[in-house]
C-alpha cells in the first residue's frame, strides 16, 4: 500500500527554529488538530472526519484522487461543543453530525463557559459543497436513509426528519427508551433497540404503513440488531434475563460469565430463531468491548455470512459464521487483540487494527470473510486505525502516528497484501518540537505476585552524567485502555502522552503504565481477579512501577510520583494513602476515591461485598497519607462524580495533608474547553517542580489548599 499523508499545512523553519531556544512547551505540543469520526462515502471516494484544534472542532473532508483536504465548518471559538456522529447522505453531496454532548442525570447539557443562554445537543447538516450548516432537530445518534431521511434520538425517542427539511420532524412514539435504530438498506423500514428497564426488545418502523412491530419479544435483552444486505434478515443479540436480586456494577459486582446468543428474524413474517450461542466460560461472555470501541459485536458480511466478535480463546478476535449456524471461523488468530474493524463496500474483506506482532503499538491488517491468512499493511514503530476503504475499493484512508509525531489522516492504494511505505512529509507548523521528543522505550517488569506489567519509559535527553532525577508513574483511566509506543488514537490520551513528553523535557524520568485490567493483553489480564472494588489488585503493578523507578541508577528513589486521570485518578490517590514512603507526591485528575459512592451503575450488592468495595478505595487509608497532592475536576462530571473530591479533600484536611485544588466550573470528566487540559496541565508541572524537584515532601506539614 503506498500512502500519504491527506492533509498538508506549509511548514517554514528559520535556523534555528524558536523552540531549539526555548525548549518544549505545553502550548506546541497540544497546538496541533486532533482528527477523529474518520467515515467514507458509500458511492464517491470521498471522505470526512473531524478536527480539533485547540477547542475548535470542525469537519473537514476529502476526495480521491487528489484528497486535498478542506475544512466543511467553520465553529471558531473553544466553546466546549464537540462535533460527533459524522455521517454522508447516500449519494454523498451533505453530511450530518451532531454538535454538543447529552444531557446529566439532572437533564442538563455540558455548558463548561458558563453561557447564560445554555446548551444543548444537535443534528446538523452541511452540503458537500460548503455554506452554512443547517439545524434539523436537537438530538443525537443522526442515521440518513437511501431515501434521504433522517433518524436520530432525542430524550430517548426516535425522531425522524428529511434532509431537505421539507417537512417537520416527526416522533416514532414507542414506549421505552429507544436508540440504536438502522435503516434497511432501501430505506423503506427502520430496526431500532427498545430498552425496558430490566429487558429490551427490537423494534421495526415501516414507513409507508406507519407502523412499529417487534420481533419475537421475550423476557430477554435483545440488542446489536443489523440489515442483511438485501434488507430480508434482521440479525441480533440475545442475552437471557436474569433474577431481579442479582448485583450489578460493572466495578463491584462478582465475576460471572455473561452468556450471548445470534438470532435472525424473517421482516416479512417476524418469525426468528437461534443460529448459534456462545459458551457458558467467563471467556464467552458477550464481548462489549467490541460494543464500545470496536466495529460491533455483529456485521452481516457476504455471502450470507456474519462478522462477529468474541473472546472464545481469550483474546478479542474477529469471527466468521453462516447465517444458517454452525461452528464460527477463527479470522484473527494469535495472542493479540482486533479493536478496530471496518467491511469493505462489497462485505467481503474486512480491515481492522490489532497489536498482533506488536504487543504495545497497533497495526492494519485485513482478511477475507472467506477465512483466507490475514495480511498485514502497515507495521514498524507507528500506530494505526480507523481504517475505512473507499467506493473504489482500492484506495484506504486511516488515521496514524508515531512516537513523535501525533494522529493525522492518511490516504494509500491497496496493493495486493503488501505495502510500498513512503516517508510522510511534515504535517505540522514550525512551532510543533517534533525534533525535541523523545522516543518511549519498552519496559518490562513483574509485580509482587508475578504478573507481566508493560510500561513505557520516557528518558530525558539533557543532564549531566550520574545525575539523580526525579521520576513519575503515569496511570490511564478507563481502565479499558492501553497506553502505546507513540501518541495515542483517544484524544484524552493524546493529551495524556503530550503532557509525559513535555515532563520528559522538563528532566522527568517518566514511566507509563499498562495495569491489569486494561486491553491488549487479553482477556484475562483485562478481567484479573481482585480488580477495582474487588480488592483493587491492580494497585500491585503501581507498586512494583515505583520501586522500578526507585531501583534505576538514573533515578532519585526520594522523589518519586505519580498521576493519572479518572482510573488513573484513583491510582494515584491509592499510592499517596498507602505507600507515601514510596510516592512522594501526586496530581489526582477526576479519580474515584470511594467506590460504593461512586457505583452509579450498582445495585443489589450484598454487605460484605460493599465492604470489600470500601476497603479497597484510597478513603480507607488515608491515615498513612503523608505526601501532597494537587485535585483536579470539573464539577460537571458525568464519569466520576464530583463528591468524591470533595470528599477526601474533607478527610485531608482533617489530618493536615497539604492539599491544593483546582476546580473547573461545569466542565466534565473528558474536558470540553482545551484551555482547562493547559491549565491543568500547567498547575500539573508547577506543583512537580515545586514539590519534586525541589525536593520538598511536604509529609506531615501544616496542611494548605489552593
Amino acid at each position: 500500500m503506498k500512502k500519504s499523508v491527506l492533509i498538508w499545512i506549509t511548514v517554514v523553519c528559520l535556523a534555528p527554529c524558536a523552540w531549539a531556544q526555548r525548549g518544549v512547551t505545553l502550548e506546541e505540543l497540544m497546538s496541533v488538530p486532533f482528527p477523529e469520526n474518520l467515515t467514507a462515502a458509500k458511492t464517491a471516494n470521498r471522505v470526512a472526519w473531524t478536527f480539533n484544534q485547540e477547542g475548535k472542532r470542525n469537519t473537514w473532508v476529502a476526495e480521491g484522487p487528489s484528497f486535498s483536504a478542506r475544512r466543511l465548518t467553520s465553529y471558531v471559538e473553544d466553546d466546549g461543543q464537540p462535533i460527533s456522529d459524522v455521517n454522508f447522505s447516500a449519494d454523498a453531496n451533505a453530511i450530518v453530525y451532531v454538535r454538543g454532548e447529552g444531557k446529566n442525570a439532572a437533564g442538563q447539557f455540558p455548558n463548561p463557559t458558563s453561557n447564560p443562554a445554555g446548551t444543548e445537543q444537535t443534528v446538523w447538516s452541511v452540503a458537500w459543497s460548503g455554506g452554512a450548516s443547517r439545524r434539523i432537530d436537537a438530538g443525537d445518534s443522526p442515521r440518513i436513509s437511501a431515501k434521504g431521511v433522517v433518524a436520530y434520538v432525542r430524550d430517548g425517542q426516535i425522531w425522524i426528519a428529511p434532509l431537505d427539511s421539507s417537512e417537520k420532524p416527526k416522533q416514532l412514539v414507542v414506549r421505552g427508551q429507544n436508540h440504536s435504530e438502522e435503516w434497511s438498506p432501501d430505506g423503506s423500514q427502520l430496526v431500532f433497540v427498545s430498552t425496558r428497564s430490566d429487558h429490551s426488545f427490537i423494534g421495526l418502523y415501516d414507513v409507508d404503513a406507519k407502523t412499529v412491530r417487534f420481533l419475537a419479544p421475550s423476557v430477554d435483552t435483545d440488542s446489536d440488531a443489523v440489515w442483511s444486505l438485501d434488507g430480508k434478515r434482521i440479525a441480533f443479540v440475545r442475552r437471557p434475563a436474569e433474577p431481579r436480586d442479582t448485583p450489578a456494577g460493572y466495578f463491584l459486582q462478582p465475576d460471572k460469565p455473561h452468556p450471548w446468543a445470534i438470532w435472525i428474524a424473517e421482516v416479512s413474517s417476524g418469525s426468528a430463531r437461534e443460529i448459534w450461542h456462545s459458551s457458558t466460560s467467563a471467556e464467552g461472555s458477550y464481548p462489549y468491548m467490541a460494543r464500545d470501541t470496536g466495529g460491533g459485536v455483529i456485521r452481516w458480511a457476504a455471502d450470507n455470512r456474519l462478522l462477529i466478535a468474541s473472546e472464545e480463546d481469550g483474546w478479542q478476535h474477529l469471527y466468521s459464521l453462516s447465517v444458517e449456524g454452525g461452528v464460527p471461523r477463527l479470522l484473527t488468530p494469535g495472542n493479540c487483540e482486533v479493536e478496530q474493524w471496518s467491511l469493505t463496500l462489497d462485505r467481503k474483506t474486512v480491515f481492522f487494527n490489532s497489536n498482533c506482532d506488536d504487543i504495545d503499538r497497533r497495526h492494519l491488517w485485513s482478511v477475507s470473510i472467506s477465512g483466507d491468512h490475514p495480511s498485514q499493511f502497515t507495521r514498524g514503530e507507528s500506530n494505526e486505525w480507523s481504517p475505512v476503504v473507499l467506493s473504489d475499493g482500492m484506495t484506504i484512508v486511516y488515521l496514524g502516528s508515531d512516537a513523535t509525531h501525533p494522529a493525522r489522516p492518511f490516504h494509500g492504494t491497496i496493493t495486493a497484501d503488501r505495502m510500498i511505505a513512503t516517508l510522510a512529509p511534515e504535517t505540522y507548523s514550525a512551532s510543533f518540537p517534533s525534533q525535541q521528543l523523545v522516543t518511549p522505550q519498552q519496559v518490562i517488569f513483574h509485580a509482587a505476585d508475578g504478573l507481566e506489567i508493560h510500561g513505557q519509559l520516557f528518558l530525558p535527553t539533557h543532564g549531566q552524567a550520574g545525575d539523580k532525577k526525579p521520576a513519575l508513574v503515569f496511570m490511564h483511566g478507563g481502565p479499558m485502555r492501553q497506553m502505546l509506543l507513540g501518541w495515542h488514537y483517544m484524544y484524552y490520551y493524546a493529551n495524556s502522552y503530550a503532557m509525559n513528553e513535555y515532563l520528559a523535557s522538563r528532566g522527568y524520568v517518566v514511566l507509563s503504565v499498562n495495569y491489569r485490567s486494561g486491553i491488549g493483553y487479553g482477556r484475562a489480564f483485562r478481567e484479573a481477579p481482585g480488580r477495582a472494588g474487588r480488592g483493587a489488585t491492580e494497585y500491585r503493578d503501581i507498586v512494583a512501577a515505583g520501586k522500578y523507578l526507585q531501583g534505576r541508577p538514573d533515578v532519585d528513589p526520594s522523589r518519586v510520583g505519580l498521576w493519572g486521570g479518572s482510573y488513573g485518578g484513583f491510582l494515584t490517590a491509592m499510592g499517596l494513602a498507602r505507600n507515601s514512603d514510596i510516592f512522594a507526591a501526586g496530581v489526582d485528575f477526576h479519580g474515584v476515591h470511594d467506590w460504593p459512592t461512586d457505583n452509579w451503575d450498582g445495585k443489589n450488592i450484598a454487605p460484605e461485598l460493599t465492604k470489600l468495595a470500601h476497603d479497597s478505595s484510597p478513603v480507607t487509608s488515608v491515615d498513612t497519607w503523608k505526601s501532597p497532592v494537587l485535585f483536579i475536576h470539573g464539577d460537571d462530571d458525568r464519569n466520576v462524580y464530583f463528591t468524591q473530591t470533595v470528599d477526601l479533600v474533607a478527610r485531608l484536611r482533617a489530618r493536615r495533608v497539604l492539599v491544593e485544588q483546582l476546580v473547573f466550573p461545569d466542565d466534565v470528566h473528558d474536558f470540553l474547553l482545551h484551555r482547562n487540559w493547559l491549565a491543568g496541565y500547567r498547575a500539573t508541572g508547577d506543583f512537580f517542580e515545586r514539590h519534586l524537584r525541589t525536593h520538598s515532601n511536604a509529609a506531615g506539614a501544616t496542611a494548605r489548599t489552593k
